[in-house]
Order: structure tokens, then sequence, then C-alpha cells
């Protein structure tokens, strides 16, 4: 088993294992352990992973890490471990700090863990001091590929101490630019609109200006990234140009189908991908609505977009309904959280017709 495959699978079995425990010792028995034999350590080798490691610093002794991953017969990497139900943004890593200063190696990280989410640590700001935040946090409720193949670079087949700190690196400042631009597109800043801003306007860049281009900048960012999803969603699925156009000359001169629903049809072949031939899902606008259909069929909708209006609904179809039931929403990803309506409806579908076939 590869081992992503190893992830994915372990992560599946936690929900129902971290309801049975609640203590550190639980945790660390059910969930961290068994991660550490999938990251190819042998957590009952002490040569390998030694519990309760002695890092002793000044005149406090007895100071221990939970675990210390050994390379090289070196502490490389240190475990502080919390119980499954500790909330990690609110648990100091003092302890891990501490252990961090006092352990004197070419190279190390520190991990902090509830079981469930990972928090990689090292030496980046200063030198043999701990950083503040971490470069890299893995979440095994929410495993992303990306980020298991950088876990991948910490296992034992792959970790190579003296690349650690370039990657790290890499990793940190990275892990920090796009929380910024998360916060940048959910709230544009004065400075980050007033950038893009000088770049269009030649006119004196008054109050009345910025505030009319808060609105522009935010609106100009929801657009590239719906483009860019739309962009990655056309590959994914197979869809080309041309289809797309001759999608559009299909329809009523005075119909056009708008980028939102268009993004609305994407996700919905996205959503539908799992279960059929996102092919199957067709298209379909006409003026007061735009229907999602099976195999093209009006009498098999999957749903409707009401979007012309400023409170967009979604009609979903369940039950023999003719009309559907129309479902407000106030942002396009809420069509993800219908996804069990669509999978129902075609499933319907595709069994009537089994039914009904000779």
């Amino acid at each position: 088993m590869d081992f992503i495959d190893e992830i994915q699978a372990f992560s599946k079995n936690i929900p129902s294992i971290s309801e049975k425990i609640c203590t550190e010792e639980g945790t660390k028995t059910a969930l961290i352990m068994p991660f550490i034999r999938i990251m190819g350590y042998d957590p009952f080798n002490p040569n390998e992973v030694n519990p309760e490691y002695v890092a002793d610093m000044g005149i406090k002794k007895g100071e221990k890490v939970d675990y210390a991953i050994m390379v090289d017969g070196n502490p490389a990497i240190l475990v502080e471990c919390k119980p499954v139900t500790a909330d990690l943004n609110k648990e100091h890593a003092s302890q891990l700090y501490r252990y961090f200063t006092a352990i004197d190696t070419p190279a190390k990280v520190g991990i902090l863990t509830n079981g469930i989410i990972y928090r990689f640590f090292t030496d980046l700001d200063e030198p043999n001091k701990m950083d503040k935040k971490p470069f890299l946090e893995i979440n095994l409720l929410d495993v992303r590929e990306p980020l298991i193949a950088e876990l991948k670079r910490f296992t034992k087949q792959n970790i190579k101490l003296d690349e650690l700190e370039n990657h790290a690196i890499l990793l940190k400042y990275t892990r920090e630019i796009i929380q910024i631009l998360d916060r940048e597109f959910s709230q544009p800043s004065d400075e980050f609109v007033k950038y893009f801003a000088q770049q269009v306007y030649q006119k004196k860049y008054t109050q009345q200006a910025k505030d009319k281009f808060s609105k522009i900048t935010k609106e100009a960012l929801t657009q590239f990234l719906t483009d860019k999803i739309n962009d990655r969603l056309k590959i994914a699925l197979g869809s080309t140009p041309e289809n797309t156009q001759q999608s559009e000359e299909s329809t009523d001169d005075e119909i056009r189908t708008t980028p939102d629903e268009w993004e609305g049809y994407y996700i919905v072949q996205a959503v539908l991908h799992e279960v059929i031939d996102p092919s199957r899902v067709a298209i379909r606008d006409a003026k007061s609505y735009c229907a999602i259909l099976l195999d093209d069929n009006n009498r098999k909708p999957i749903c409707r977009f009401f979007f012309n209006t400023r409170q967009k609904y979604v009609a979903v179809f369940d039950n023999d309904q003719n009309e559907g039931v129309k479902i407000p929403i106030s942002d396009l990803k809420e069509l993800f959280t219908l996804a069990d309506h669509f999978k129902k409806v075609v499933a319907a579908y595709d069994q009537k017709q089994s039914e009904n076939s000779p």
C-alpha cells in the first residue's frame, strides 16, 4: 500500500477511534503511535522512537519529551502529545519549546499534536530556538494530497536532514503568504486596494476612489478565482472550448448562460463525477432558469438554477416533484452541500430506467 493510501485509510478510522478516547495516553496509543508507524518508524524500537526522552535544561532537570524520533543516533524529530480533545489553538507549545532548546543537534523538528492535527516547527527565525509559527500543518481529517506529499518527506525512507532547513523555509513562507492572500481576498486591505488602483486609475486617489476600488478589487478577485476554478474543472472533466461554444450557440438568441450558471454546472458535474460519467450531466438554459439535466433529458432534471435575481435559488428534485424545492443560497460553494440531493435523484432516474428496461 502506498504512503498516501495508508494515510487515507488511517484517517477514515479516526472519527470512530477518537470518540472512544479522551486522555493523552489513549491518544498516544490509539492515534499517535500508529501514525508514527505509518511514517516508517518502529514505535517499539527505542533506537528509532525513544519515548519519554530526557531533555534537561540548566537547573531544570527531568524534562521529558513524549517521543524523540532518532535519525543517525540523534533526536531529529521531537513529538509533544496532547489529548485528542485538546484545541491546539489554545494549547501553548511551551514544553516543546523547552525541549527544542535543550537538545543540541544540527537539524531538528518539533511536532505538537493531538493525534489529528500535526504542527511542525523548526528554528528558522533564531538558531536553536523554536519558531512561534509552524512551517507545516497536517489535519488528518482533511487529507490533502499536496500536504501528504510534504509529510512524506519526513518518513524514515525519505528524511534528509541536510535539506530540512531549505525546505522548511519554502513551506513556512509559502504558508504565510497564502494566509495573507486569503485575508486579502476576503477583505482587501487599504494597501492592497491602492496597489491595484494605481495600476489602472490615473486620477487622484481620493477617499471616494478608495471606497469605489475596495468593492471593485474584491469583485475582481472573486471573478479571477471563479475563472481559474472553471478552467481547472473544464480540464478535469474533459470539457473543451468547442463543446462550450456549441452549447452556447444552441441556445435561443435572447438567452445567455451567465458565468455563475456555468460555474454551478461545473460544480454539479464535479460532484456527480463520483457516481456517473460527467458527460451525462448537461446544461440547458431558459429565460427563467437554467436546467441541469441527466442525459440532456428534460424529464430528468437534476436541479435548476434561479440566478437572475438578487437572491439566488437552487431547485432540487426528490420524490418525483415536478417543480422541485427551491433552496436559497448566497454562495455557489453551497452547491457542494447539496451533493446528496444530486446523487439521490440521479440514482433514482437510473433505477427507474433499469426497472423499465426489458
